[in-house]
């Protein structure tokens, strides 16, 4: 996304690949360029020293530098010992994995199989000049994931490095490309015809269905409905994305926000794709700064999901895909969003999502998890864990999908590995009727992970699985492996200039 950082902002940040520590996980905020990153934590600094400290111990006894370590399994799991160490028993991890070599490597083979589609990912195009992009790497690196590098350079960004870091850096097997609405054009990630475009290439080099496509609609744009009958008949996308606040980044002056239960603008649409078959609408919710009310005036309120009950109620055979489960939060700390949470058991319009269900008597709302759940992972795993029983308790285990936002914040390995380990505390469940998630591949993580994906997609599991073990990819990073190749640990973005 593009940034909009003053001068003055910008010169508090610092590119998150030369700034941040390297991490398994990200120990500090790592800003896409749509806010200022957030200095270090108190309990984000004494997780990095943790991590350096068993590092340096550990790394010996697996005959590693501390990079290597590091970029290792062994060097991930000890990352989430030290998350523990700090927050408590959240993330299912053992000692063993981080001090016994092989240990974590067999565990890591051992699931490196599982069904994954990350229905949402980035890469921009090949002529795009907007160096602001770069802020989300910088901030991810500062505050999520040290490892990242490459944030000055917006080949980090771009196709090549996309492949390497979802498909081979990680065991995302499937992955949905998006793109996102801008009212100023130039800002534009990738066209319709480029995320088509985009699959068409991945598909084709893989040999397999490696990649899903969005087509973005823009209502009140003109000509918007003629791209939509455009798309369907040409592009043939998997699934529709739209923003009902508009523009993403920055309060639209061009009113182009509107509302999901607009008969009048909207029900049209719905008709014409529940025709076309192609009935799954992604929508972007949420993530808007603390003080949303006085920056965002007249706006906000479409970043809400108050437009979502009526509007799924009258189109039943439409799954509206919420993205970031509308979470309020927008890189910043999780403590005030924590404390609320303990003291009213809500959090802001995530918890309205997850309620609409049961208000509106309806099945046909999802909760997908994107840069909301990084958010949390790293910077209060608490939060990470009350977000998902949140939604699993009002939406279901079967509607919540796998999301990373990558490669806005590096490959999303450590994210994929977080969400493997994150457990609700006992505590938290008993207090508000949380259900537990369970392992790695239980019933719970396996249908977030790619079970519900794959019903709305019309993706075979079984034969999808026989087709990507053998395809080119597989067989590419078959060949990373054998030749050393270690997952890169690099954020890109902007993060907060660390002062003496």
């Amino acid at each position: 996304m593009p940034h909009y950082l003053s001068a003055h902002e910008l010169g508090q940040t610092a590119p998150a690949e030369l700034e941040s520590f390297e991490s398994p996980v990200p120990t500090q905020v790592v800003s896409n360029g749509e806010y200022n990153p957030l200095p270090q934590t108190r309990e984000q600094r004494r997780v990095e020293a943790r991590i350096k400290e068993l590092a340096d111990d550990l790394g010996p006894r697996h005959g590693l530098s501390r990079r290597a370590f590091l970029a290792s399994s062994a060097g991930m799991a000890a990352a989430f010992l030290a998350m523990n160490d700090v927050f408590g028993p959240v993330f299912d991890v053992s000692r063993a994995e981080a001090q016994q070599p092989g240990v974590a490597a067999q565990r890591a083979g051992a699931l490196a199989g599982q069904f994954i589609v990350d229905v949402q990912t980035h890469f921009v195009r090949d002529d795009f000049k907007q160096t602001g992009l770069l802020d989300l790497a910088k901030y991810a690196k500062q505050n999520w994931n040290p490892a990242l590098t490459g944030e000055n350079d917006l080949t980090r960004f771009k196709f090549e490095n996309y492949v390497r870091e979802v498909f081979v850096d990680s065991d995302t097997k499937v992955a949905l490309l998006s793109g996102a609405p801008f009212d100023d054009q130039t800002w534009d990630l990738l066209t319709n015809d480029q995320i088509a475009a985009g699959r068409a290439a991945i598909n084709r080099i893989a040999d397999s269905r490696r990649m899903l496509a969005h087509a973005v609609f823009t209502p009140k744009k003109s000509g918007w409905m003629g791209e939509v009958d455009r798309a369907i008949a040409e592009l043939k996308p998997d699934s529709w994305k739209g923003y009902t606040i508009g523009d993403p980044l920055f309060p639209s002056k061009a009113g182009s926000y509107w509302r999901l239960d607009d008969d009048k603008l909207m029900y049209p649409f719905y008709e014409k794709i529940v025709k076309a078959g192609i009935n799954t609408v992604c929508i972007h919710k949420g993530l808007l700064p603390l003080d949303y009310e006085k920056s965002w005036p007249n706006v906000w309120q479409y970043a809400t999901v108050d437009d979502l009950g009526k509007a799924a109620k009258d189109w039943p055979k439409i799954n509206f895909v919420i993205y970031h489960s509308a979470l309020r939060a927008f890189l910043e700390p999780p403590t005030a969003a924590l404390a609320e949470f303990d003291q009213t058991g809500r959090i802001k319009w995530a918890t309205d999502l997850a309620e609409i269900p049961g208000k509106f008597g309806v099945s046909n709302v999802y909760g997908e998890i994107g840069t909301s759940f990084a958010t949390c992972a790293v910077a209060n795993p608490r939060m990470a864990a009350a977000l998902m029983g949140t939604l699993v308790r009002g939406l279901g285990a079967d509607h919540v999908l796998w999301g990373s936002d990558s490669v806005w914040y590096g490959s999303p390995q450590w994210q994929i590995e977080a969400m493997r380990r994150l457990e609700i505390p006992d505590e938290m469940r008993r207090k508000h009727n949380f259900a537990a998630l369970g392992p790695a591949d239980g019933v719970v993580k396996t249908a977030i992970f790619g079970g519900n994906a794959a019903r709305l997609y019309r993706i075979n599991q079984r034969a999808a699985l026989g087709e990507i073990t053998r395809d080119k990819v597989a067989a590419i990073k078959a060949e990373y492996v054998a030749a050393g190749g270690m997952r890169s640990n690099r954020r890109y973005g902007y993060v907060h200039r660390a002062t003496a």
